[in-house]
């Protein structure tokens, strides 16, 4: 399972109302990075066949097969500061996370 916060539903869904896109949240990963593997975040229109498809407030995230082992049980937020604001993952099959926090070790 992947969880997503009320929060980052809401900033996903500013997303998508400002690009005026149709669809969900690709969530993902991909081989790179300064860790070894990176976060893939990006819309799509539709889900795959065989993604496995996730609903959070009628915000739709798609991910595939390969990318949910590393990122089950996974939870996605939004974080707001003063020096910065952005999505973090907190993922439990990260051993290792590079500082910007969109790459990690599995």
């Amino acid at each position: 399972m992947i969880e997503v916060t009320p929060k980052a539903v809401s900033k996903i869904r500013q997303a998508f109302e400002k690009q005026g896109v149709q669809g969900g949240l690709r969530l993902g990963v991909l081989g790179g990075g300064c860790s070894g593997l990176s976060y893939q975040f990006k819309f799509d229109t539709k889900p795959r066949p065989t993604d496995k498809v996730f609903d959070y407030d009628g915000v739709q995230v798609f991910v595939d097969p390969k990318s949910f082992i590393f990122l089950d049980g996974m939870t996605l937020d939004y974080q707001e500061s003063i020096m910065q604001s952005g999505f973090e993952f907190h993922n439990p099959n990260a051993k290792k996370a590079c500082g910007c926090g969109t790459s990690f070790t599995a």
